[in-house]
């Protein structure tokens, strides 16, 4: 299978890395904003086209699918090019930055009939799918899931340390992932939400702390906290609290609740959660099916993710989510 990998930052290297340990594909054409570096990751990984023009790599020979790992809001405009090519496409989280745009990229899915699946990498890390199995095996049931998202921001630098030509978002990015990953994990919709933000940063113009609670119909509740502002360890924890243990993951890992680790080894063929995603989404294209984590899934999410946006720019405190 031919694809493309559009953006040539930190998560579209983190995505070509991946591809190379699944065999059957190959990527053949790299899209980036900055000429000069997606030249030199194209030449680093052997790709042997690079431009700076999605419509270009859309038109190479045999190309079947894009992985968009651009700046958030060009993610809708660019899902719906690609679609319109007749390309699959597998979009990074978030899909986009308001409910409108995750709207629009949902209608050209059914429209086009195409595999469209959102980048929602923690439904596929190894320390949340040994979870989710339990859970369907009834050896767990989710009681709470209090979550800690924590990083230390006063500049756009993206995960390898280099500028971001975006800002990223404690609510439409952060968020995102903990809103489909406790939705996912209880098997229910999210019924009730709340929000709180603090001030927003004097350059940034963005909320640098964030309190998120959510509750499920059958009553299981969600806490979670985010920061920009925050120095010591970074990234997202999870602890889920059980009627049958307690567990806590951070990204591909995971410990009891006793920090006794968990082996994982056997849980899927790898470790890493982004190869895991991407086989799925390369999976669904080759039998024809919906992947896990396909915008029709995750846009439940996004409404989630705009009541509460609209309720905190509204002051109000509580709602039902819809």
């Amino acid at each position: 299978m031919k694809v493309g990998v559009a953006g040539q930052g930190a998560f579209g290297v983190k995505h070509i890395e991946a591809i190379k340990n699944i065999s059957g594909i190959e990527v053949v054409t790299l899209t980036g904003g900055n000429q000069a570096a997606t030249e030199e990751v194209a030449k680093k990984f052997g790709i042997p086209h690079w431009t700076g023009d999605l419509g270009e790599s859309l038109k190479q020979p045999g190309l079947e699918a894009m992985i968009l790992a651009t700046p958030t809001q060009m993610h809708a405009d660019q899902a719906e090019q690609c679609m319109r090519a007749g390309k699959h496409v597998q979009i990074e989280i978030p899909m986009a930055d308001s409910l409108a745009d995750s709207e629009r990229i949902l209608k050209a899915q059914k429209e086009t009939g195409l595999i469209v699946m959102a980048g929602h990498t923690r439904r596929f890390n190894p320390s949340h799918q040994w979870i989710h199995k339990r859970i369907l095996s009834g050896e767990l049931k989710v009681q709470q899931m209090n979550v800690q998202t924590y990083f230390f921001r006063r500049t756009n630098m993206n995960a390898a340390g280099k500028p971001r030509s975006w800002t990223d978002h404690l609510l439409w990015h952060h968020a995102c992932h903990t809103v489909d990953l406790f939705a996912y994990q209880a098997g229910e919709n999210i019924s009730e939400c709340f929000a709180l933000e603090g001030p927003p940063h004097p350059e940034l113009k963005i909320a640098m702390d964030m309190s998120i609670g959510l509750k499920v119909p059958s009553g299981a509740i969600c806490t979670l906290s985010l920061s920009f502002n925050n120095k010591g360890p970074q990234g997202t924890f999870f602890r889920y609290i059980c009627d049958n243990g307690t567990y806590v993951a951070y990204y591909d890992d995971l410990v009891d609740g006793e920090q006794k680790p968990i082996d994982l080894s056997k849980v899927d063929v790898s470790m890493n959660g982004i190869e895991l995603q991407d086989r799925e989404f390369f999976a669904a294209i080759q039998e024809g099916r919906e992947p896990n984590a396909s915008v029709a899934q995750t846009i439940s999410a996004m409404r989630v993710l705009d009541r509460l946006e609209r309720m905190m720019k509204s002051g109000s405190l509580t709602g039902a989510a819809r």
